[in-house]
């Protein structure tokens, strides 16, 4: 039985479709990664699962339960981390974990035994006792994390779990994502605007875009349908488009996509920098700046949405 089942989830907001009509399957096991632009529908998406939000229609199951009508199960088998801070200011990080223990109604021996643990996995032993509004950005992001995991949920859902963090506290929050799942089992779905962040962490990420999924697979294999080589070059003034439509003919290149640059993925394992140039000369064009790189996901979402991760 899957981990996560979604079928034709759907959330309007007046006249808004935030999430529309979308189903997917996320394996029990599986780090599984909603990308998109902020806008596509991921919040959305985390708060219906984790029973927050109601759905216009449709519906889903986590763990066989019904996000609707058996939304109590629900809750007692997953930890979220929201994107938003959710953690008390005036309390120290010890007090805020004791209190969300409390709330999942563990023991005195268990809460101090849990707390203890899990702030020495995350290296916030010696700020335990200090209040949370003197902790920096990645030291409150670490708090809530643990805190999704004081009762070793099933599921743990992540919207935007290192947003603002440095590059270093980005990965060290990476690290013990994999950790938890390699060594619990824990089944992480992680809403991410960050795609250095998906193709790091996930087995399979879903590309969505204006509340839709446009595209869903291994990080691998959605770079592979993009092409070889990606290359990127600006020409000349008011020439852009009309390159493009000569080069398309050329047979060598497909995904033609344009913004500032014009973007495309080369065919041919033959051709590279120099062919692309002496082509452009052939025919007139001049060529200001131009570089090649192997896919990203960053070209993936360029490729089915039109717009880049840093639009």
């Amino acid at each position: 039985m899957p981990a996560i089942e979604i079928n034709e989830l759907t959330k309007v907001f007046d006249e808004v479709v935030a999430v529309n009509k979308v189903s997917y399957e996320v394996e029990e096991g599986e780090i599984f990664g909603l990308v998109g632009l902020n806008g596509a529908g991921k919040s959305s998406t985390i708060l219906m699962l984790a029973t927050l939000l109601r759905p216009t229609s449709g519906g889903a199951k986590v763990l066989g339960h019904d996000i609707v009508r058996k939304k109590n199960e629900v809750k007692k088998s997953i930890g979220v981390v929201f994107e938003d801070q959710a953690v008390d200011n005036y309390l120290t990080g010890r007090q805020n974990l004791d209190f969300a223990a409390r709330m999942y109604g563990l023991s005195k021996a268990d809460r101090e035994n849990r707390v203890n643990e899990l702030l020495k996995t995350v290296g916030l032993e010696e700020q335990a006792n200090i209040k949370v509004k003197d902790y920096s950005g990645g030291m409150i992001r670490r708090l809530e994390i643990v805190r999704g995991m004081l009762f070793y949920p099933k599921i743990l859902f992540l919207d935007e779990p290192t947003i603002g963090l440095d590059v270093q506290t980005r990965r060290y929050m990476w690290d013990f994502t994999l950790e938890t799942n390699k060594k619990r089992g824990t089944t992480v779905f992680i809403a991410t605007s960050y795609l250095d962040e998906a193709d790091y962490l996930c087995e399979r990420v879903a590309i969505m875009h204006k509340g839709e999924i446009v595209t869903i697979g291994k990080p691998i294999d959605l770079k592979a349908s993009v092409g070889g080589k990606v290359v990127s070059l600006k020409l000349g003034k008011g020439t852009q488009e009309k390159f493009a439509s000569m080069i398309e003919q050329t047979g060598w290149v497909s995904n033609i996509k344009m913004d500032d640059l014009l973007h495309f993925s080369i065919k041919e394992n033959g051709i590279g920098i120099p062919d692309v140039v002496r082509y452009a000369n052939r025919n007139g064009f001049y060529v200001s700046a131009i570089n090649s790189h192997t896919p990203t996901l960053d070209d993936v979402l360029l490729h089915y949405t039109g717009r880049r991760a840093d639009e």
